[in-house]
Order: C-alpha cells, then sequence, then structure tokens
C-alpha cells in the first residue's frame, strides 16, 4: 500500500501559514519556521551552484569541449577517494553544525583563489570543472544530511517536498540570472557572487539549527550536539544492502544521466564551431554560455513547477518507494523515440525531461530513501554514495565515451547503450521498491534505523 502521510490533529484548527503551505507539504504550527528557514537555505545553495555551473561550462567547453569534460568527470572520483574518508573523519570529532559550516566556508574559500587565478590569465577549465563536481556533490549531499538529521521519518516525508521546492527555484533563478550575468560581466562574477551566498548558508545552518532545537527534548537538544561518530562512509554501506542498493542506484542515474550530457554537448560545441571557429573568442564563450543557460532555465522551471505541484501529491498517491519508477520509465521512453528521430531539438527536450525530474520528483524521493537510516549513515554513508558512487557513474561513462569515440560509434549507437542502463536502473528501483514493500525498514540492520 502506499505510504501514508499524517494529517493535521484532529480538531485543531490551521493557521494562515499552514493554509498557505499546505498545497505544497503538510506543515504543522510548531514546524513552520524551522522548515521555512531550511529552504531558504536549499534555496541560496542551489542558486549558487547554478552560478558556479554555468561557468564551468564555459571555462571547460571552451579550453577543452565536450570530450574532454567527460574525462575531466572521471578524475572526480579519484579525488573523492580521499575526501570522503577525510571528511568522515573530520565529522567524528565535530557536531553537525560545525561540520557543516566549516566544511561550506571551505568551499567559499576556494572560489576566491580561482578568481585569483582567472585574473592572472591561468586556464582553470578542468580544475574547475573537478572542483564544481566535487562541491555540487559533497555540498549538496552535507545539507540533505543535515536535513534529515534535523527531522524525524514522518516529519522528513512531509516537509521534504517543500525543501525541494527551495532547491528547484534555487535552482531555476540561478541558472537565469547566471545567463544574465556571463553577457554582462563575464564568468568571475558568478564566482564571486556563489562565495558570498556560501557564507550566508554557512550561518543559516547555524539558524536552522537553533530554532530546531529549541522546540526539541532535551535528549535530543543533546544529541544534536555530538559529533557523528561511528564507521567510515564506505564501511558502513559494505555492511548494509539497504545502502548498497541506494549507491547502485545513484550510479545508475548518474550513468544514465552524464550520457545524456555528452550527446548534448557535442552538439553545443559542434554548432558553436559552426558558427564561430574553433578558437576561444568572447562571442563563442557567450555562445556556450547562454545555450546553457537556457537550458538550465528551463529544466529548473519545469523541475520547480514538477516540485510546487506534482511530488507532494505523488508522495501521497504511490508512496515514497513507487515513486523511484516515474524518472527511469521516462527516461526508457525518451530515448527510445531519440533512436527513431534523433535531433538536436529531440535532445534537448529529453534533456528538460531528465533532469528536470532528477531535480524534483527523483531529488525528494531519493533524500526521503535516507529518513529511516542512522545519524551516522545520513552523513558518511551518503556522502560517499551522493558524492563517490555518483562519480563512480561519470567514470563508467567516460569510459564509454572513450571506447565510442575510438570505435567511431554513432549517436543511436550511444542511445541504445543508455538504453541498456535504464534497464540496470530500474532493475536497482525494482529491487529498493521491494525491500521497503516488504517491511525492511522496519527491521533494518545495524546501520539503518527504523
Amino acid at each position: 500500500m502506499p505510504e501514508a502521510l499524517s494529517m493535521p490533529e484532529a480538531g485543531r484548527p490551521r493557521s494562515r501559514i499552514e493554509w498557505l503551505l499546505s498545497p505544497i507539504a503538510d506543515v504543522r504550527r510548531e514546524e513552520v519556521s524551522s522548515v521555512l528557514l531550511m529552504t531558504l537555505l536549499m534555496f541560496l545553495l542551489l542558486g549558487a551552484y547554478y552560478m558556479l555551473k554555468t561557468a564551468r561550462e564555459v571555462f571547460i567547453l571552451t579550453q577543452g569541449g565536450a570530450e574532454v569534460k567527460s574525462y575531466s568527470s572521471a578524475g572526480q572520483a579519484v579525488l573523492l577517494l580521499f575526501l570522503v574518508p577525510a571528511y568522515g573523519a573530520f565529522a567524528s570529532r565535530v557536531n553537525r553544525v560545525r561540520l557543516v559550516r566549516s566544511v561550506t566556508l571551505f568551499f567559499a574559500s576556494n572560489l576566491l583563489l580561482f578568481i585569483a587565478a582567472v585574473h592572472a590569465g591561468l586556464r582553470v577549465g578542468v580544475v574547475y570543472f573537478l572542483w564544481v563536481g566535487i562541491f555540487n556533490l559533497m555540498a549538496i549531499a552535507q545539507f540533505w544530511a543535515f536535513a534529515s538529521d534535523l527531522y524525524t521519518k514522518e516529519q522528513g516525508r512531509r516537509l521534504f517536498p517543500l525543501i525541494g521546492v527551495g532547491s528547484s527555484l534555487g535552482a531555476w533563478i540561478g541558472a537565469v540570472r547566471a545567463g544574465d550575468l556571463i553577457g554582462e560581466v563575464g564568468p568571475t562574477r558568478l564566482l564571486a557572487g556563489g562565495a558570498a551566498i556560501l557564507v550566508i548558508c554557512a550561518f543559516l545552518a547555524q539558524l536552522v539549527n537553533r530554532v530546531t532545537v529549541r522546540s526539541a527534548s532535551p535528549t535530543e537538544a543533546a544529541e544534536s550536539d555530538r559529533p557523528v561518530g561511528g564507521a567510515g562512509g564506505f564501511e558502513l554501506i559494505r555492511q548494509d544492502r539497504y545502502l548498497m542498493l541506494i549507491a547502485a542506484l545513484v550510479v545508475f542515474v548518474n550513468l544514465v544521466n552524464t550520457s545524456g550530457e555528452y550527446l548534448f554537448g557535442r552538439y553545443v560545441i559542434e554548432q558553436a564551431n559552426a558558427l564561430y571557429g574553433t578558437g576561444a573568442d568572447a562571442a563563442r564563450e557567450r555562445f556556450v554560455g547562454e545555450t546553457y543557460s537556457r537550458l538550465f532555465g528551463t529544466v529548473n522551471l519545469v523541475g520547480f513547477l514538477l516540485q510546487m505541484f506534482v511530488v507532494s501529491r505523488l508522495f501521497k498517491v504511490l508512496g515514497v518507494a513507487r515513486c523511484l519508477f516515474i524518472h527511469p520509465i521516462v527516461a526508457l521512453s525518451g530515448y527510445l523515440l531519440f533512436l527513431s528521430t534523433p535531433t538536436v531539438q529531440l535532445m534537448g527536450l529529453l534533456k528538460v525531461a531528465d533532469n528536470s525530474l532528477d531535480y524534483s520528483l527523483g531529488n525528494t524521493t531519493k533524500q526521503a530513501l535516507w529518513l529511516p537510516t542512522s545519524r551516522e549513515a545520513k552523513y558518511k554513508a551518503k556522502q560517499a554514495v551522493d558524492s563517490f558512487f555518483v562519480r563512480v557513474g561519470d567514470l563508467l561513462q567516460a569510459g564509454l565515451v572513450w571506447v565510442g569515440e575510438r570505435l567511431l560509434l554513432t549517436v543511436p549507437a550511444f542511445a541504445i547503450i543508455t538504453l541498456v542502463l535504464v534497464g540496470g536502473w530500474l532493475a536497482v528501483v525494482a529491487l529498493i521498491n521491494s525491500r521497503m514493500t516488504h517491511g525492511s525498514e522496519k527491521a533494518p540492520s545495524p546501520a539503518v534505523r527504523a
């Protein structure tokens, strides 16, 4: 049966803010301040990320091309083999607020170094691409882990759709704003804006923790102030089949998504070269930046509308587990259609559908999978899954690109390979669905709490 979301207490009238938020999420009066602050935080974080992501496309595509972009992704997996254990070791010594604040401010300081490098005339394309990929995964995973630690399993299933609205809206506005700034002042302005926003996010995390703990029991308040502790992220995953399945899920999701990104990127570079030549001039940079800004803007507008009006209703009707099937079924249908009509326009529409679902329903559903897990798994195993295992998908896709380029595979051939990967994705979703449907969440292994 679908997982039910609880309703407000019988006999208690809803406040005005509860009534206003009810089309998106079932928010209780005592949760309003906390969840709105968390929603604002995710809005700012995703807005900053899309500003930085648009700058990334300009740097990497104008200094290397779509093929180099795919190969650069593989390097992130290697770096994360060292960064994930380092993150876990730091988490074992500090409480959640200091962990989130310190890591976020560290990323903000990195952006100042990139700005200095660009002004010094250095080519930062590949290095910055590596950095943005790591920042994206580690920072966003960290804040979603923070959210799943702030709220109980029951609260998360009610409140995550609203927090997801903040993410989707921030991503859309960030992408649109990035397109305006690219044409006016260039990519370094985006880096400076991103750094400022990250500083704000670091201190918002401290504020939302304070507001949430204020209404918590003394035991919960004390728990929030202790270090995360526990085994490392990779060890937690190795010990638990449920966490292994989540890891496999994100590998397949990212493998399919990055295959589509490669195909779209190849089309964009071919068109840019035809219009402006192969030199890294301002017109070519502007074309690439504006093309990706339009894509990101459309994707995030559609994703925002899905998050705003569809996600919470699907959660109520289908439940979290069954919602996992929607995204791969759409991808399967899209690539089958692409095989019969391989055009730039259809590829763009497919990426809009793929990415908007990923950023709305897919993202919220994947985050909800972590609600029944232990505190250690939320921060450490989630960091490993959402960073390293996502980049494993990139590594595998880079291998496919390398082989495909040397075998001179056509675009339809790449599409057929992607269809096979979607089949693996559906198989993993079926296994997760089976475990959740048969009540495995209620009797989890030591790494997972009920």
